[in-house]
């Protein structure tokens, strides 16, 4: 694969180059529990062709206090290396969920150092409403050799939030819905009060996406980003949930250049449930 591999690519781009050596393509679909599917179970059902399953859901660092917390590089390297992804293959991340998780597998694996990694702008759901194949089944899979990641300096922890609470150094946006962030009853997702980190924009990742399914044009996102209040000279932290959504902006801030940003790895899920951390709550507050 060339040197200049793109970083969303079409469904016309990836039907024309399935199967070429060193291009390996992965479902990174992972679903809420709410949403009642089994993304390994639809995998098998039907995917595009010569596609791995990732198993994003799994992906994380259990040893961590921290809910769904980053993965740690070994974890990568091996997920990959048993998959069957070589140290130098390019990547195409898809997925079939409502949060669009590409993007977190995306950031999880660009991160920690992986180049060459794309997505696959509409994801399963484009690709099915044009009529291209699907395959089911397992594929049979050759492990390759493990590739070498690198701790990612790109993630934030609740320390380092607690920390820029004072300094400002970093502007923060959550990705999650309005209500959400803005609310003050329950959250229906994690069971946590409604909230944000005091000083908090709110960019909802919903609002990066044409109806299609496919990313805004970079003007549209630029604007996305304007609305938000976000300045794109300002480094900038995105957090969420759990870390999923939050990938979301953080591709889209790539897709338009912006390159000083960061996740914070807890998101709402670890900020919320901890007693002592200050929270806004309501759209004053």
């Amino acid at each position: 694969m060339s040197d200049t591999f793109p970083s969303l690519v079409s469904t016309e781009w990836l039907a024309a180059r399935l199967g070429e050596p060193g291009l390996m393509v992965l479902d990174a679909s992972y679903h809420l529990p709410a949403a009642k599917r089994d993304a390994a179970g639809e995998f098998a059902a039907g995917h595009i062709p010569g596609a791995r399953f990732l198993g994003l859901a799994s992906l994380f660092d259990a040893g961590s206090r921290v809910p769904y917390a980053f993965p740690t590089p070994d974890q990568i390297a091996e997920r990959l290396a048993g998959l069957g992804v070589g140290p130098d293959a390019a990547i195409v991340i898809y997925d079939d969920s409502a949060i669009r998780t590409a993007a977190r597998a995306w950031f999880v694996l660009t991160a920690s150092g992986r180049s060459n990694v794309a997505i696959l702008d509409g994801g399963l759901a484009k690709w099915r409403t044009e009529g291209r194949p699907l395959e089911s089944g397992e594929p049979d899979i050759a492990p390759a050799a493990p590739a070498t990641f690198s701790a990612p300096v790109r993630v934030r922890s609740k320390a380092d939030m607690l920390a820029n609470l004072e300094s400002q150094a970093e502007q923060v946006i959550d990705a999650r819905a309005a209500e959400r962030v803005f609310g003050t009853g329950t959250d229906p997702v994690n069971g946590l009060p409604m909230g944000r980190i005091p000083g908090s924009g709110n960019l909802p990742y919903t609002e990066l996406f044409n109806p299609d399914g496919t990313y805004k044009s970079p003007d549209a996102l630029r604007a996305a980003f304007a609305a938000a209040g976000v300045d794109l000279a300002r480094p900038l932290v995105t957090t969420c949930g759990s870390g999923v959504t939050a990938s979301v902006v953080l591709f889209a801030a790539h897709l338009i250049g912006k390159q000083d940003t960061a996740l914070y790895d807890g998101s709402w899920s670890e900020w919320g449930a901890d007693p002592a951390t200050p929270k806004a709550q309501g759209a004053d507050a």
